[in-house]
């Protein structure tokens, strides 16, 4: 085996980082919104995906981009849900599995919240004025997700409208 004239394959040794692992992490975590899942489907620590991350702003890019992929897939699936009305499932062994859509919908507004206080993506903004334009564009956007699911919910008698 020969080594690579950049060392590539010497830190892929090292580290024993698969080839191809920052397509599979950014694939698992656009799935799954999960860096421990992504990392150990793609093969490599955590810790490895994060060091990655500060010092490849490529890779820090598709990292953010599939984080929000992942979040809003979240939500496509909790209004699924609540539209639906399927609740819970049961699995193949027969097991009921309750969905906590609360607890779904704060992790999502906790997401949002984080994004929207980063701005559109912290890794390409320098302007101050287009941070603060996109910060105020996320959260009137959060608001009127907010007033859509309240009267959803509302809708669905799963809570009183507010007054």
């Amino acid at each position: 085996m020969t080594e690579a004239g950049n060392g590539a394959q010497a830190a892929r040794r090292k580290h024993g980082a698969p080839k191809n692992w920052r397509d599979v992490f950014i694939a698992a975590l656009g799935e799954t919104s999960s860096v421990e899942v992504a990392s150990q489907r793609a093969g490599v620590r955590a810790e490895w995906a994060y060091k990655t991350r500060r010092e490849d702003p490529d890779f820090g890019r598709r990292w953010f981009e599939a984080l929000c992929e992942g979040y809003d897939n979240l939500e496509l699936d909790l209004l699924y849900r609540l539209r639906s009305g399927r609740l819970e499932e049961v699995d193949e062994d027969g097991t009921k599995r309750k969905f906590d859509l609360a607890t779904g919908f704060r992790v999502l507004a906790a997401h949002r919240g984080r994004v929207a206080g980063e701005g559109a993506n912290p890794l390409e903004s320098d302007d101050e004025q287009a941070v603060l334009d996109s910060i105020n564009a996320k959260i009137d956007a959060m608001r009127a997700r907010e007033r859509e699911v309240a009267g959803l919910l509302a809708e669905d008698g799963i809570i009183q409208p507010r007054a």
